[in-house]
């Protein structure tokens, strides 16, 4: 069973000169294989996202752009991340509950999953959630 131990805060590398900067997403970066990217934008900020777990999907989440704060669950506790880095993802491993809430205007939110979409593997339901999680334990 993963906790809020498995969950990280991966930091993506940068190159800068004085034309800008360029943040470099490769395969030793992300410690899953990416099959799908996905991203949130015009989110107003009284709205929240997520609100479910992955039973096979592995994620990071990553502020492409603006802030947002990140809520993770395993059943049994819970913590906020405030993401406000382009150059720092949020690794969220199978089985933790994820909210996304307090965007800032004009934030964008990208996330890089290891799965194709599948609602199947979704949980939704946060009662269920729990359930599930205890009898993991």
């Amino acid at each position: 069973m993963n906790t809020l131990n498995n969950t990280t805060l991966i930091e993506i590398p940068k190159v800068h000169d004085e034309r800008g900067s360029l943040a470099v997403v490769e395969k030793d970066v992300i410690p899953f294989e990416m099959k799908r990217v996905y991203y949130l934008y015009d989110v107003p900020s009284d709205s929240f996202r997520g609100g479910h777990a992955h039973k096979e999907q592995e994620s990071v989440i990553i502020a492409l752009s603006g802030s947002f704060e990140v809520i993770i669950d395993d059943g049994n506790d819970h913590k906020r991340i405030m993401l406000n880095k382009p150059t720092q993802g949020l690794y969220v491993p199978t089985n933790i509950w994820r909210e996304i809430d307090n965007f800032s205007s004009g934030a964008v939110c990208l996330v890089l999953a290891s799965t194709n979409y599948n609602e199947n593997e979704y949980v939704r339901d946060y009662d269920l959630f729990c359930k599930l999680q205890r009898r993991t334990v």
